[in-house]
C-alpha cells in the first residue's frame, strides 16, 4: 500500500471513527452530518484516537479486495465529481425548499460559520498557524493527487494572509 493511500485512508477514518452510538462504519454512514459532529466533539482524544486505531486495524484485517472497492467507492464519493453537476443538483434542491427550509439551511450555515469562527478566534497565535500549516499540508495532497505528483506555486493551497485575516 502506498503512503498517500494510507494517508488518504487514515484521514478517512480519522473524520469517520470516533462515533460510540455507531460502532461500524455503516452506522457512522448512515447518522447524519450534525449527529456525527455533536458525537465527535463529545468525545475526548483519547476516546477519538482509541475508535480510529480500532477501525484501523479492522479495516486492515480486511481482504484485499474490500479495501480496494471501499478505497473506489471514497474516491467516486468525493474526488471524482463533476462540479457542474453537482452544483446543478444542489441549486434543484434549494429551489425545491419551502421558505421555511430555506431559512432553517440558512440558520444551520450561519451557526456553524459562528461556532467556526469562535473557535478560531479562541486560538492562540501558535495554534493558528499550526492549522495554517495543517491546511496547506491538505490543499498540498489534494492538489499533487489531482495532478498526479504536480506541486503548488507559492503563496498558494487556500491560506489567507496576516492582513485578510
Amino acid at each position: 500500500m502506498r503512503i498517500s493511500d494510507r494517508i488518504l485512508l487514515i484521514l478517512t477514518f480519522s473524520l469517520l471513527a470516533p462515533l460510540a452510538s455507531a460502532q461500524t462504519v455503516q452506522e457512522m454512514q448512515a447518522m447524519d452530518p450534525d449527529e456525527r459532529r455533536a458525537y465527535l466533539e463529545s468525545m475526548s482524544d483519547n476516546e477519538r484516537t482509541a475508535m480510529r486505531e480500532k477501525w484501523r486495524s479492522e479495516f486492515d484485517a480486511l481482504p484485499e479486495e474490500e479495501k480496494q472497492a471501499l478505497r473506489q467507492q471514497r474516491a467516486e464519493k468525493q474526488g471524482n465529481r463533476d462540479k457542474d453537476r453537482d452544483r446543478a443538483a444542489m441549486r434543484e434542491r434549494w429551489d425545491s425548499m419551502s421558505e421555511e427550509e430555506r431559512a432553517a439551511a440558512k440558520q444551520r450555515r450561519e451557526t456553524q460559520m459562528a461556532e467556526r469562527r469562535a473557535k478560531w478566534d479562541a486560538m492562540s497565535d501558535e495554534e493558528k498557524a499550526a492549522a495554517r500549516e495543517k491546511r496547506g499540508e491538505r490543499k498540498g495532497q489534494q492538489g499533487q493527487r489531482k495532478k498526479n505528483g504536480g506541486q503548488r506555486g507559492e503563496g498558494q493551497g487556500g491560506q489567507r494572509s496576516e492582513a485578510q485575516q
